[in-house]
């Protein structure tokens, strides 16, 4: 009997649930957004033509803070989140 409650709590934690699948793919999809912003606007990244501009202008252009963005969140704040939701989850059911 206990080996059967044992591997169904397995099974259920397996399953991911809906929330936990939207919050592991926020950062990836932010990155993405960023990197396709950066492939349809190339004048924004001006890494590409770099005389022209000091480094603040080269460093600091959109595309590239929403990549940042999406990393940072997906690798310091994702980890934290699912955490706490997996808490919440348990004892919810």
């Amino acid at each position: 009997m206990d080996a059967e409650l044992v591997r169904q709590r397995a099974r259920a934690r397996t399953r991911h649930s809906w929330r936990h699948t939207a919050v592991s793919a926020l950062g990836p999809l932010t990155a993405l957004v960023g990197l396709v912003w950066a492939l349809i606007q190339p004048y924004r990244i001006t890494l590409l033509d770099p005389d022209k501009h000091s480094f603040w202008y080269l460093a600091v252009q959109p595309p590239l803070f929403v990549i940042l963005v999406g990393v940072v969140f997906h690798f310091w704040l994702v980890p934290g989140l699912l955490g706490d939701l997996e808490e919440v989850e348990e004892h919810s059911s």
